[in-house]
Parts: structure tokens; C-alpha cells; sequence
């Protein structure tokens, strides 16, 4: 099935019982976004030039179900946020981790992703569940990453072996060749080195409890209203779980917040978050 095969008709789903959406004018010229081109599998460069990735695609199908033109710029990831304050992009479509020092000066958009962290381990391993089923292993990590220091901070708690590499691919290359019994990473680039590599399997998934989402500049409530009603759409649609079949090779688990809508605008418990009720329409 295909982005332009997906029927966007009403949905009889609700989050809660409201007033249907305001049509909202767009821009003549359609958005312009940007994101990281080089984070794997959400964004990164094609053979032929540009970008592809879960992120690009995911563009391109908020600009379909709007009937809008979306240009997306791939650019470092340090210079987005300050390029989306000074104008140069409507919003950012780059994986964002919402929190609260963020929150503070940026406008977010209900989740679209948890962002989590996930083990892979060799291939045909039993199933893991929990961080005890790691205990005592050598665990390969990227060198100066957050999942080295969240692994750091539980080796004397649960007895693993830490060994950092310069870069994840070689860390998940330790795994497959036997140097290693697990590595960590995002779930999302654990899933897309599982689904590359033969020899490692997904493994267990942490909850981190945190969501990225799609930051816009504080004073514009309208837009971030509407792309947040169009994430909805896409969750329930079923454009969502199908993005994450064809970049992760999962299958989203009902609950999930890749195909669970939230009530209200934006991310809740943090700063911008508007309760509003609403429906979920793909009617725009």
C-alpha cells in the first residue's frame, strides 16, 4: 500500500467529544522544513542526491494530506532550532526530543514517536526482557552517547561490561562478530541495524518515558495546531504504522504513540500544551 492509496476520509475515532477543526489558510507556497539528513534511518543521503528516510517520508505525507507543496532542508542538526527561531524554516520535521528546557522557548506538537532505547544482540538469542537479562554481559556502546552514560551508571547496579566505540555501526559490528553481547542504542536506530544486519536481532526495548515531536516558534499556535491535527490523522489512518514497517521493520503495538492520537495540542505536562477537544479528522 502506498502514501496516495491511503483513504483520509473523516474517522469515527475521537479523542474526545469537541467542535470540529477551523480550516486554516497555508502558505502559497507550501512549508518549509528542515531536518538532520545524516540520523539513520529518519533522514540520510541518497546515492542520487537529497534524502530519504522515516522523517522525509513522513513530510512528504503531511504535505499530501494537506494538498501542500513541502520542501524539506537537510542541515546539522545544531543549527536547526536556531534557523527555525530567526525564520528560516516554518517548523522542523527533524526528531526532536521534547523537553523541558525546550519547551520553554519552542511550541511542540503532540508526540510522534517515543523515544526510547533498545539492545540488539546476535542473532537467534533468546528473547530479553528487562535490564536484568543483561547482567554481566559486555555491552558495545557509540563512545560519548547518552546510552553510554545511562549504561555507565548501572554497571555496578547490574554488573556489565561497558566497551565504547567511535561510531554505533561499530559497536552493532562488535555484537554480530562476537566481541560484544548486546548493544545500545535509539530504538529506532537499533530497529533500522537490525533490519540491515542479518546477523543481530531486536531485542529489548526501554522505556524512556520521553516522545520527539515537531517544534514550532512559540507564537505560532495556528500552524502547530494543524500539523498536530494532521499527525493525528496519519496515526490513525495507518500511514504511521506503515512507515515504521517499511524504515524499522516493526510493527507499532497499539498504545504506542506512533498510532495514538493525544488529546488536546501538543505535548502534554509541558509548557504550550493546549487541552482543547477536538476530533480526529482527516478533513482538512
Amino acid at each position: 500500500m502506498t502514501l496516495s492509496t491511503l483513504r483520509r476520509s473523516a474517522l469515527p475515532l475521537a479523542l474526545l467529544a469537541g467542535l470540529p477543526a477551523m480550516a486554516q489558510e497555508l502558505p502559497e507556497d507550501g512549508f518549509k522544513v528542515a531536518l538532520d539528513g545524516t540520523f539513520a534511518p529518519h533522514a540520510m543521503p541518497k546515492l542520487d542526491g537529497g534524502v530519504e528516510g522515516f522523517n522525509v517520508d513522513l513530510a512528504a505525507a503531511i504535505g499530501e494530506t494537506l494538498g501542500t507543496d513541502m520542501e524539506v532542508v537537510a542541515a546539522q542538526f545544531s543549527g536547526l532550532i536556531p534557523a527555525l527561531q530567526a525564520g528560516t524554516y516554518d517548523f522542523l520535521v527533524a526528531p526532536t526530543t521534547v523537553t523541558e528546557e525546550r519547551a520553554s522557548s519552542l511550541l511542540f506538537t503532540e508526540g510522534f514517536m517515543d523515544t526510547n532505547f533498545a539492545f540488539t544482540v546476535p542473532a537467534g538469542s533468546d528473547e530479553m526482557e528487562g535490564l536484568e537479562a543483561f547482567e554481566g554481559m559486555t555491552i558495545a556502546v557509540n563512545k560519548g552517547s547518552v546510552y553510554e552514560a545511562f549504561l555507565t551508571e548501572r554497571a555496578e547496579e547490574y554488573g556489565w561490561d561497558v566497551v565504547a566505540y567511535g561510531t554505533n555501526t561499530d559497536a552493532v559490528e562488535a555484537v554480530a562478530t562476537g566481541r560484544a553481547e548486546a548493544n545500545m542504542a535509539g530504538a529506532t536506530v537499533s530497529a533500522w541495524a537490525a533490519k540491515q544486519n542479518p546477523r543481530v536481532d531486536l531485542s529489548y526495548e526501554y522505556d524512556t518515558g520521553l516522545v520527539w515531536a515537531f517544534p514550532f516558534r512559540k507564537d505560532d499556535v495556528e500552524t502547530r495546531n494543524m500539523i498536530d491535527r494532521v499527525l493525528e490523522c496519519l496515526k490513525t489512518d495507518g500511514t504511521m504504522a506503515e512507515l515504521s514497517e517499511k524504515w524499522f521493520g516493526v510493527t507499532p503495538e497499539e498504545g504506542r504513540t506512533i498510532v495514538t492520537p493525544t488529546p488536546g495540542y501538543g505535548t502534554p505536562d509541558f509548557e504550550g500544551y493546549d487541552d482543547t477537544e477536538h476530533e480526529v479528522s482527516c478533513e482538512f
